[in-house]
């Protein structure tokens, strides 16, 4: 048992959720979960406007992202799909993008939630936030 991780990657291409559920489609799926995480025009430590991220990557964050959807989803039999942008980011762009199929909706939900809580916490990614006015702020560790 465990979760079968059918994509895991780090990239500057833009991220594509369709791309992701093809990745996960399976006929055993009878559930199927989706997270897009999006650059927003504010942030709770920024003083005015955001209008980008710049996110950068440690060379091993592609491994790391793989093995946090196979530790996550270990107690499942779940199909994961996950992907994080590198590069500027504009408001509005995905940063984030997972799509989980299981057999049932609770074990969707589940790992496709603990898959973004260990990403904030575990993945070697720092960005750095750009306001309308110049400022700029390194965020840590997942952002």
């Amino acid at each position: 048992m465990g979760a079968e991780v059918r994509l895991a990657r780090i990239s500057a291409a833009t991220l594509v959720l369709q791309e992701h559920l093809d990745a996960v489609d399976d006929a055993t799926a009878g559930a199927v979960t989706t997270f897009v995480g999006r650059v927003r025009d504010h942030d709770p430590d920024a003083a005015g406007a955001v209008v980008a991220l710049e996110y950068t990557a440690h060379p091993d964050a592609e491994q790391t992202l793989r093995t946090i959807a196979e530790r996550v989803g270990a107690d499942s039999e779940a199909l994961v799909a996950v992907s994080h942008r590198l590069g500027r980011l504009e408001v509005g762009d995905a940063a984030v993008v997972i799509a989980v199929a299981a057999s049932h909706r609770a074990e969707a939900f589940e790992v496709c939630r603990a898959v973004i809580e260990a990403i904030k916490t575990d993945l070697p990614v720092w960005k750095r936030q750009i306001e309308a006015d110049g400022t700029t702020a390194w965020k840590g560790l997942g952002g």
